[in-house]
């Protein structure tokens, strides 16, 4: 929506609120901000709302684009709207008898809490601080009021910093004996304010100005120019809200909460945020203004009775200080909730016995809060059962399945990272994935603490309760590795010194040796010092009912990327529908058969590499069994092996000892081939089904474990078994249509020597461009299409994974990239791949099955766009499935809106 004016037709950069009526809306939002909206909006329901204007946040994108000149024809309607609150409250702007003061403040159309900035009592001057003292008959009053603004006004617009003022007074206090700001005069604050004003005038080198409005096109302008300082730039690039949408400014005519013990001022929720719990949440204090309550100088009281006996306080409560003021809020707060049909969070103002409402807005909450409260809602009838699945961010599920640091617990933090896996977890420090897994298995927790995690760190990681590195981003192998298996965990840890040697890690200096006790935060990014306790997750009555809910209304099915037993039963109890990605490699690693692993690829010739692969046959058969047997009933996607070799290769001459001792080879040779197997970018080099091509009987192993796992679990249970074979790394048809003949040779084989049979499918990871673009041709072979977006992300923009995270943070800090391509997914380049394979491969097989099992497979905003393309299923880590779940559930229903 743009500004017009219906009258004339011309543009309209300002919009009027008060005495019962508005010029705009609840719907208004992206043009008057959320909080001017919500004016409005509570003005036309005849709510007491101090009468003001709006300006909108288009002026905010003119201002920036213009060079921070504001657009023609504005200060015209400014001027206008002014002289209109003036005649509803009956005062003149400016006028030194019966003037009008008035507050600035932001409001974007996305909530920021405290973000950007805000001006109270602006207006006041030594003339018209008279005519305020005169016409409230306080005199005390009016100078308190007037020093406010001068510290205010002079830390938001004119940036001298708000400990000078602070300074100030507190040495004014010290000197009298006061100790609380009531406790100050009329007389008192006329002192104050003198030295305030000669400390503006020492600081800028020219007085604290006197001309209102003068004061107040600072103040608009400096609420325009916090939309770009950097509380508000961070908070918008966590939030993801684009800079484009501009805040607006809204400005009100005042009203006082420190007129005295018949004023007030406040904060309330309409249920509790922390909880949800549908009781009045919040305080206010008597003979203040707002920055009182947030400020923490006085301790704020209760707002009902109840909360003051739950919380054994002695000051009254609102309800009983102010019964009549109360009740009129008690009534406001049940008709907005039942107005906006959410939980809402209100300031208000009592100023000499009569209530004023100052804004209201969707609350923010926990995710505890966030499920209650959509649950309750929709039970009491205020919202359907579609709309409670969308009120609560799939996002924040995350806090709900792990466990949280006690936020009532002391804490030392020493480190801090990128909250790359959330969850909370205290151990012993270890430098090493051997001696994690060794001290786990006499029963202690340990903290894995690496520079960067591999491959070959994965039992390590496995066996620690939470993994911390000193390097990579949010999606590099740690993070990656430590949210498939729930463990929490922190990256990038820059200032985190490794020394292997001692034994130690150091913190800017600060040394810590190896079994010290730490905590991690893996939800914020944090090292603490010691053990903090920690709270369990609760999956309430209420997390089931919106499951339920959200499976009702989600199209695409979920499923789960899981190597393990284990795995599999935490994505089964999550609700996941299947596998969609069983990652044979990691079986690999496990130490009982990494040896036979390395002995096969080191194997010199067919014969050499099948007599190791005879080794790890019964092996790879009981991990299947193992998955079949807790996934029975559901689909099983096992992608063969897929990493470069190098990846499982010895490093250490103890190593390759161990390797020659167990195949019967010369160790020198050994190396010698080792050698030989090393690439350059091995990430496109030998790896995927080019193993497959070179070495057909590594496939030809893995498939026939898969088909005979699978029929020893189906005759043992008597239910489906469904293997999918996943062939990785495909690039033209030739290759899936070489290895896939001798997939079905195998699984023909063992279904004859069993005399079993069992319905298969093979397919293929859609992880190259080419792959992509000629997917008609490859759909000839495959049964389904996986898209592994993690590779087809870095194949597409040229990007490796784990070394971007280096640079990718000023590509985003300078709008180079709106987000992380690796943390979702890259609509216009990647996503383009996906629609042009899902098409061409539906041409060519219409039934096709489609779906993702990349990390995006977890990410809301991800789980959006593959739905508007119609696949048939997202795969996530096992504790990212009730995330995906209720995502897929939103997409369906607003594909369904339209």
């Amino acid at each position: 929506m743009t500004g017009k004016n219906a009258a004339s037709g011309e543009h309209k950069w300002v919009y009027s609120f008060g005495a019962g009526k508005a010029e705009g809306d609840a719907k208004m939002k992206n043009l008057l901000g959320g909080k001017g909206a919500n004016l409005a909006e509570m003005s036309n329901l005849g709510l007491p709302v101090p009468p003001g204007f709006t300006i909108t946040t288009e002026v905010c994108t003119a201002y920036y684009k213009n060079n921070r000149q504001y657009p023609a024809g504005l200060e015209a309607e400014v001027n206008a709207a002014l002289t209109h609150i003036g005649e509803l409250v009956g005062r003149v702007f400016g006028d030194a008898k019966s003037p009008l003061l008035v507050s600035v403040r932001s409001g974007a159309r996305a909530s920021m809490p405290g973000m950007m900035d805000t001006v109270l009592n602006l207006g006041l001057t030594d003339d018209t601080v008279k005519g305020v003292a005169a016409l409230a008959g306080d005199e005390r009053f009016a100078y308190d009021s007037y020093r406010r603004f001068i510290q205010m006004y002079s830390d938001v617009v004119l940036g001298v910093d708000h400990h000078v003022f602070e300074e100030i007074l507190e040495r004014y206090k010290e000197e009298r004996d006061y100790f609380l700001d009531t406790e100050l005069s009329a007389k008192d604050w006329r002192s104050v304010i003198d030295e305030y004003k000669a400390a503006v005038n020492e600081a800028l080198g020219r007085p604290f100005p006197q001309d209102p409005k003068e004061q107040l096109w600072g103040a608009i302008g400096a609420v325009f120019g916090s939309w770009r300082n950097d509380r508000a730039e961070t908070y918008r690039r966590l939030h993801n809200i684009p800079e484009s949408w501009g805040t607006a400014v809204n400005v009100q005519a005042m009203v006082f909460g420190n007129m005295g013990d018949t004023s007030a001022t406040g904060v309330a929720f309409t249920r509790d945020p922390s909880t949800g719990e549908n009781a009045y949440y919040g305080e206010f204090l008597i003979n203040a203004q707002g920055e009182d309550v947030v400020a923490g100088i006085r301790t704020p009281q209760t707002l009902t009775k109840r909360a003051r006996e739950a919380m054994k306080e002695t000051a009254p409560s609102m309800e009983e200080a102010m019964p009549k003021a109360f009740a009129e809020l008690a009534a406001i707060f049940d008709k907005l909730e039942k107005h906006y049909r959410d939980m809402q969070d209100i300031e208000f103002t009592v100023q000499e016995n009569k209530l004023w409402m100052l804004q209201t807005r969707t609350g923010k909450r926990t995710a505890k809060a966030a499920l209650k409260i959509a649950v309750d809602l929709c039970t009491e009838g205020l919202i359907t059962e579609e709309e409670a699945v969308q009120r609560v961010d799939p996002h924040s599920l995350d806090q709900l399945l792990h466990p949280s640091l006690d936020p009532d617990a002391p804490r030392d933090q020493i480190l801090s990272g990128l909250p790359a896996s959330p969850g909370a977890a205290s151990g012993e420090v270890v430098f090493s994935a051997d001696e994690a897994e060794r001290i786990a298995q006499e029963g202690r927790k340990v903290i894995l603490m690496r520079v960067e995690t591999s491959p070959e760190d994965i039992h390590g990681m496995h066996a620690a309760a939470g993994i911390v590195t000193a390097r990579g981003g949010m999606t590099s192998h740690a993070a990656v590795v430590a949210r498939g298996m729930g463990r929490p965990c922190v990256c990038g840890a820059g200032d985190l010194k490794i020394n292997q040697k001692d034994e130690s890690f150091s913190v800017n200096g600060k040394v810590v040796k190896k079994g010290s006790v730490v905590t991690i935060d893996g939800a914020v990014g944090a090292v603490y010092l010691g053990a903090v306790p920690t709270v369990q997750p609760e999956l309430s009555g209420d997390f089931a009912n919106l499951m339920a809910w959200a499976d009702k209304y989600r199209r695409m099915r979920v499923r789960a990327n899981a190597e393990t037993p284990h795995d599999a039963e935490v994505a089964r109890g999550f609700g996941a529908e299947g596998i969609g990605l069983c990652r044979t490699e990691h079986m690999f690693f496990e130490a009982d058969r990494i040896v036979a692993v390395r002995e096969m690829i080191l194997a010199e010739d067919r014969p050499g590499r099948e007599h190791a692969l005879a080794k790890l046959l019964p092996m790879q058969r009981s991990d299947f069994e193992a998955i079949f047997h807790v996934m029975r009933g559901l689909p099983v996607t096992v992608r063969l092996l897929d990493p470069p070799l190098h990846e499982f290769l010895p490093h250490s001459d103890s190593e390759i000892a161990e390797v020659a001792k167990a195949s019967g080879m010369d160790a020198e040779k050994l190396k010698a081939r080792a050698q030989k197997l090393h690439e350059f970018n091995p990430m496109l080099g030998h790896r995927g089904c080019r193993l497959g091509i070179s070495y057909p009987e590594i496939y030809e192993m893995q498939a026939r474990a898969i088909i005979e796992a699978a029929l020893n679990v189906a005759k043992e249970t008597g239910e489906k078994v469904t293997p999918e074979i996943m062939i990785p790394l495909v690039a033209v048809r030739a290759e899936l249509a070489l290895l896939k003949a001798r997939i079905d040779a195998v699984a023909e084989a063992v279904m004859k020597e069993r005399g079993q049979t069992i319905d298969y499918l093979i397919g293929t990871m859609i992880e190259l461009p080419r792959a992509a673009l000629t997917a008609d041709k490859i759909a000839e072979e495959a049964a389904f299409f996986s898209f592994g977006t993690n590779d087809l992300t870095q194949t597409t923009f040229g990007l490796s994974r784990d070394d971007s995270a280096s640079f990718l943070p000023d590509y985003l800090r300078q709008n180079v990239l709106e987000r992380d391509p690796f943390v979702t997914l890259d609509a216009e380049g990647v996503g383009a791949l996906i629609e042009i394979a899902a098409e061409k491969g539906r041409k060519t097989r219409p039934s096709i099955k489609l779906g993702i099992c990349g990390e995006h497979g977890g990410d809301p905003d991800s789980i959006n766009f593959v739905e508007g393309v119609g696949l048939d299923y997202v795969s996530c880590s096992p504790y990212r499935t009730p995330i995906a779940r209720l995502a897929a559930a939103q997409s369906s229903l607003a594909k369904k809106r339209g």
